[in-house]
C-alpha cells in the first residue's frame, strides 16, 4: 500500500455535475483543486453508468429563456455539436475533457473518501483533512486543504464532519409549506435503475431470470405507462426505496429495481400485448440513481414559498426552474401518479447562504444536498441546477481561499464581488448587472454598422387555423403604437386581441391585462390587419399578446425565428395521467412545444430600441425585461461591425465576447430529443477583433468556425488605442449578427 498526502487550495469530493462545475470554476480562478470521485467516470447520475437526462430550469421547454449558461452551458452546447445522438459514452468524454482542460485540477477517480479529520465546537467545526482509498492502485491518500466542498450527493463528508443536516420531510408548520406533510417523517424520494433496448432486426427470445418479478401481480401495468419502444429515462418511474434508508439499504433497493426491470421486460416480450419480437435488452444499469438523502443546513434554508414566489435574494448566485417534483412514498408500486408537480411562474433564485454549512466553518456543498426543505429540494435536485449551484459554490470556495475567510465571511463582506465574478464567468445568475469598474467597455461609446429597429415576422411558411387561443411575446422599448396580424379569413368575422404584461422581469406569461380590442376581419388570403392597441410602459418589458380563438380565421406562421419573439398555444390545464399530476399553472397552460422557432406572423408599428448597440454593455447577459443584445439588420452577405470608442487611449489586454446561443432552445445530454441543427444558428461563426493604431485598423484576433457562447481573448501587444472594433463576417445560420456582451480589460 502506498501512503500519500495531497495538499491543494480546495478539495472537492464528488464528481457529479455539481462537483465538476465547482472544481472547474475554482480552477479557472487560479486555485489548485483536488477533484475526488469514487467511480471510474465523472458525471454522477448523468454518466454512462446511470444515464439520467440532465434537466434543469428549462423543464423540457416549459420555462422560457431558461437554459443554463456558464460551465453547464458550455457542456450542453458542446454536446449538442459532438453528440447529437445522445451517446452516453460521448457525454462521459465531454465531462472528462472539461476537467482535463484545467491544469489546476488534479483528478482522482476510483477514490472513495471514508475518513476525515475535524475538530471544534459543535457550532464551529473545521475540517483538517479527508482520506480516501484509490481502488485498483492501493493508494491511501490524505487530502489537506483550507476549504472543502461536499458534492457527494449523499453528503458523506459533511456527515463525517458533524455538519448539521436533515433527512426526510419537514412538517407543514415548520416552513408553512402547503406541499409538506402534516407531520415530519424520514421518507425520501426513491432510487431508480434504467435500461436500454434495441431492435435487432430479427426475432430475439427472452427467458426471464428466476428473480424477475411478475408485475401483473402489482399495480404497475394499470398505473404506469409501458411501451415496447421506450427505454432509458422514459422509465424514470421505476422508483423504489423512499420508505427505506436509501444509502444503507442501497443493495436491497438495487435488487428490487432489478427484479422489476427484468419483470417489465418479460411482460413486454412474452405477454403478447406488445410488438417486441425483434427487441432485446441492450443495457441495464447496475447502480441505483439516488434522488435524495442528507440535506445540509446552511445559514438559509430554501423553501417552497421562496420558489413559488420567486424571491429575489440579495445574495443570489444561481437559478433553478424545474417544477417542485415530488413522488409518492411507494414509488412504482403506489396507486398515486408517479409524480406531482408545482410550477413557479418562471425561474427562481438560489442564495449563497444555502451553499455553506452553518456549523462547519470551511465546508461548502453543491448538488442535491444543499440547504433546502424537502419540498424545495423537489426542484433544486435536478442535475443542471445542481451544476450551476456547483459553479457558484466553487467560485465561493475560491474567494474563501483567496481572502482567507470563511464562506460566511465571504457572504457578509464580499457577496457583491462574488456575484460580479460569476457574471464575468457567464454563470447562471439572473437580474444582476455587470458593475465592474475595471471593465473598460462600460466607459466606451458603442456604435454599429446597422441595427435592427423593427420587430416583425413577415415570411409565412404555413397557415394556422385559429381553433384555440394563441399568443406571441415581444420586447417593448419603450413604446408600441399598435400591431398588425397576417390573417386569412373565410368570411367576415371579428377577432379579439388582448395585450398583457408579464409581471416579473424574468417571466413570460400573461400577468395583468393592459388592453383588449375586437376588430373586424374581412374575407381574404394572407391579409395584414391592423390592431390599434398602443402601449407606452414606464420601463422596458415584454408584451404578451393573446389572439382569441376563431375557427373562421387562420393566422400565418413562419419558419424563421426572430430573437426576442416567442409564440404560444393555449393547451388548457395539464391533465393527470398515471405518471404526472400537475397543479394548474399559466406557464403550462401557455405552451411553446409546437411553436419553437415557428413564430406567428405579425408586425409591431413603430421603431424599437430593444436591439440597440449599447445593449452589449448594459450589464445584463441574459434575457430580462427584453433580449439584452445588439442585433444588426439582415447581413445580406456583408460584414457587420460593432465599435467601442473611448475619450482617451487605453491598453487592452483581454476581450470577453458573449454571443447569442439562444438560451430558449432546450438542450439535453442524452436521448430526449435532438435539434434540427448541431450549432445554434444565432451564434457568430467567423469574426475579427481589431484595434485602431496610427489611424489604421489592426486585426488582433481572428476566429473561424466558432460554436461557443463565450470567448475570451488575451492580447499580447501593448499598443494603446482609442477604438476597438468587432467585425462579424458570418453566423452559423442566422441572417443577423447578434452580440450579447462585450467586456474589455486593461
Amino acid at each position: 500500500m502506498k501512503y500519500e498526502i495531497v495538499k491543494k487550495d480546495i478539495t472537492v469530493v464528488g464528481g457529479g455535475l455539481a462537483g465538476v462545475c465547482a472544481a472547474v470554476a475554482a480552477a479557472r480562478l487560479g486555485k489548485k483543486v483536488a477533484l475526488i470521485q469514487n467511480r471510474p467516470v465523472l458525471g454522477g447520475n448523468s454518466s454512462s453508468e446511470v444515464r439520467v437526462w440532465v434537466v434543469g430550469a428549462t423543464k423540457h421547454g416549459v420555462n422560457r429563456y431558461a437554459r443554463e449558461t456558464g460551465i453547464m452551458g458550455e457542456m450542453f452546447v458542446e454536446n449538442q455539436y459532438r453528440n447529437p445522438d445522445g451517446n452516453p459514452y460521448m457525454w462521459d468524454l465531454i465531462i472528462l475533457e472539461k476537467v482535463k482542460a484545467e491544469s489546476n485540477i488534479e483528478l482522482f477517480l476510483n477514490t472513495d473518501v471514508r475518513e476525515i479529520e475535524s475538530s471544534g465546537r459543535e457550532d464551529s467545526r473545521t475540517i483538517h483533512s479527508v482520506t480516501g482509498w484509490m481502488m485498483g492502485s492501493e493508494r491511501h491518500i490524505r487530502f489537506e486543504s483550507p476549504v472543502y466542498l461536499d458534492c457527494t450527493g449523499d453528503g458523506l463528508i459533511g456527515f463525517l464532519a458533524r455538519a448539521a443536516y436533515r433527512i426526510g420531510r419537514e412538517g407543514k408548520s415548520e416552513y408553512n409549506e402547503s406541499w409538506a406533510p402534516d407531520q415530519s417523517d424520514e421518507i425520501t424520494l426513491g432510487s431508480t435503475i434504467l435500461f436500454y433496448t434495441r431492435d435487432e432486426g430479427h426475432p430475439v427470445k427472452y427467458v426471464a431470470p428466476s428473480f424477475a418479478k411478475d408485475i401483473t401481480t402489482t399495480s404497475i401495468p394499470e398505473r404506469r405507462i409501458i411501451r415496447s419502444g421506450d427505454s432509458g429515462c422514459h422509465y424514470w418511474w421505476i422508483e423504489w426505496g423512499g420508505e427505506l434508508d436509501t444509502v444503507h439499504e442501497d443493495a436491497r433497493i438495487r435488487d428490487e429495481l432489478w427484479s422489476v426491470i427484468y419483470g417489465i421486460w418479460d411482460y413486454i416480450k412474452n405477454s403478447g400485448k406488445f410488438e417486441a419480437e425483434n427487441m432485446t435488452l441492450e443495457w441495464v444499469g447496475a447502480i441505483p440513481g439516488k434522488r435524495e438523502y442528507r440535506r445540509f443546513i446552511g445559514d438559509y434554508t430554501l423553501t417552497q414559498n421562496d420558489i413559488v414566489e420567486q424571491v429575489e435574494f440579495a445574495d443570489r448566485v444561481a437559478f433553478g426552474g424545474w417544477s417542485i417534483d415530488l413522488h409518492p412514498p411507494g414509488g412504482m408500486y403506489a396507486e398515486a401518479s408517479g409524480s406531482k408537480h408545482l410550477q413557479a411562474d418562471g425561474i427562481y433564485h438560489i442564495p449563497f447562504r444555502s451553499l455553506y454549512s452553518k456549523n462547519v466553518d470551511n465546508l461548502l456543498f453543491a448538488g442535491r444536498n444543499i440547504s433546502a426543505s424537502h419540498v424545495a429540494f423537489g426542484s433544486t435536485r435536478v442535475m443542471a441546477t445542481c451544476a450551476v449551484i456547483g459553479e457558484a459554490a466553487g467560485t465561493g470556495a475560491a474567494y474563501a481561499v483567496e481572502k482567507r475567510m470563511t464562506p460566511r465571511e465571504i457572504h457578509t463582506h464580499h457577496i457583491k464581488e462574488l456575484q460580479q465574478t460569476l457574471l464575468k464567468q457567464d454563470a447562471s445568475v439572473i437580474g444582476i448587472k455587470n458593475e465592474q469598474t475595471e471593465d473598460l467597455a462600460r466607459q466606451a461609446e458603442i456604435t454599429a454598422s446597422s441595427t435592427c429597429e423593427t420587430i416583425q415576422v413577415t415570411h409565412a411558411a404555413e397557415t394556422y387555423q385559429l381553433e384555440k387561443d394563441v399568443a406571441f411575446l415581444f420586447p417593448v422599448e419603450l413604446q408600441m403604437e399598435g400591431i398588425e396580424l397576417k390573417v386569412t379569413a373565410k368570411k367576415s368575422t371579428e377577432l379579439t386581441i388582448e395585450l398583457w404584461d408579464t409581471g416579473k422581469p424574468q417571466n413570460y406569461i400573461p400577468h395583468h391585462m393592459i388592453d383588449k380590442k375586437t376588430i373586424e376581419v374581412k374575407p381574404g388570403e394572407a391579409e395584414w390587419v391592423a390592431v390599434d392597441i398602443p402601449w407606452h410602459p414606464s420601463e422596458r418589458q415584454n408584451a404578451f399578446v393573446i389572439v382569441k380563438e376563431n375557427p373562421d380565421v387562420a393566422l400565418h406562421r413562419s419558419d424563421q425565428p426572430v430573437t426576442g419573439v416567442l409564440s404560444f398555444e393555449d393547451v388548457g390545464d395539464a391533465k393527470t395521467t398515471g405518471l404526472f399530476e400537475n397543479e394548474k399553472s399559466s406557464i403550462t397552460k401557455w405552451s411553446m412545444k409546437n411553436c419553437v422557432r415557428k413564430p406567428f406572423c405579425f408586425r409591431v408599428q413603430g421603431k424599437t430600441a430593444a436591439y440597440a448597440p449599447a445593449k452589449v454593455t448594459n450589464g445584463l447577459q441574459r434575457p430580462y425585461r427584453g433580449p439584452n443584445l445588439w442585433k444588426s439588420d439582415v447581413m445580406n452577405k456583408t460584414e457587420e461591425w460593432l465599435t467601442l470608442k473611448w475619450d482617451r487611449e487605453v491598453s487592452i489586454r483581454g476581450i470577453h465576447l458573449t454571443w447569442n446561443d439562444d438560451v430558449n432552445e432546450d438542450l439535453i445530454n442524452l436521448h430526449h430529443h435532438r435539434t434540427p441543427f448541431d450549432i445554434i444558428p444565432e451564434l457568430v461563426k467567423n469574426y475579427e477583433v481589431q484595434v485602431l493604431v496610427d489611424q489604421k485598423w489592426r486585426t488582433v484576433v481572428e476566429v473561424d468556425h466558432n460554436r461557443k457562447r463565450k470567448q475570451v481573448h488575451y492580447l499580447n501587444h501593448t499598443d494603446k488605442t482609442s477604438q476597438c472594433r468587432l467585425v462579424i463576417h458570418e453566423t452559423n445560420g442566422s441572417p443577423h449578427a447578434e452580440v450579447v456582451e462585450v467586456r474589455v480589460y486593461g
